[in-house]
């Protein structure tokens, strides 16, 4: 027996049962948006126990890191059809009867236009360019101010 390697025999643990077997699924449900919360609870897995694999296993980061990734490059690619607009087809279905009373599935193909999403346009600039468009509390104070001003003069009537 002094050759042979004596393999190490006892229970496995919930990574081998529980997270093992889901590593290619864990991107795509992060990707969905899932937190790592919910998918411990979908694999059955302490939050603590959960956090004692991740430091434990590389594989395990790399498939939250990757999902997260995913999920952000698909957020962004979005955010930005929505800030410009974009057209797309919408297609209807729906069963029409002849004369004889055969059914025959009619379809007809609509070109629609989502047109870019003032939101989308503002949230894009905050991040894209900071410099030009961030929120500063104290321009709406000095707008207020301009405001004001401009009021007075015009209820003087200075001409």
């Amino acid at each position: 027996m002094g050759d042979v390697e004596k393999k190490k025999v006892g229970r496995k643990t919930k990574y081998d049962t529980n997270v093992r077997p889901y590593l290619d699924r864990i991107p795509k449900w992060r990707r969905q948006g899932m937190t790592e919360e919910q998918i411990c609870k979908k694999l059955d897995v302490a939050v603590s126990t959960f956090s004692v694999y991740k430091n434990k296993y590389m594989e395990l980061m790399e498939a939250l890191k990757k999902g997260k990734e995913e999920l952000i490059e698909e957020l962004q690619d979005s955010l930005y059809k929505r800030a410009l607009g974009y057209e797309y087809e919408e297609i209807k279905e729906f069963i029409e009867k002849d004369e004889k009373g055969n059914s025959k599935v009619k379809r007809e193909i609509y070109k629609r236009v989502m047109h870019p999403d003032v939101g989308a346009i503002a949230f894009a600039l905050k991040n894209l360019d900071k410099d030009n468009w961030k929120d500063n509390p104290h321009k709406v104070e000095l707008d207020q101010l301009r405001f004001e001003h401009e009021k007075i003069l015009s209820d003087k009537k200075w001409w």
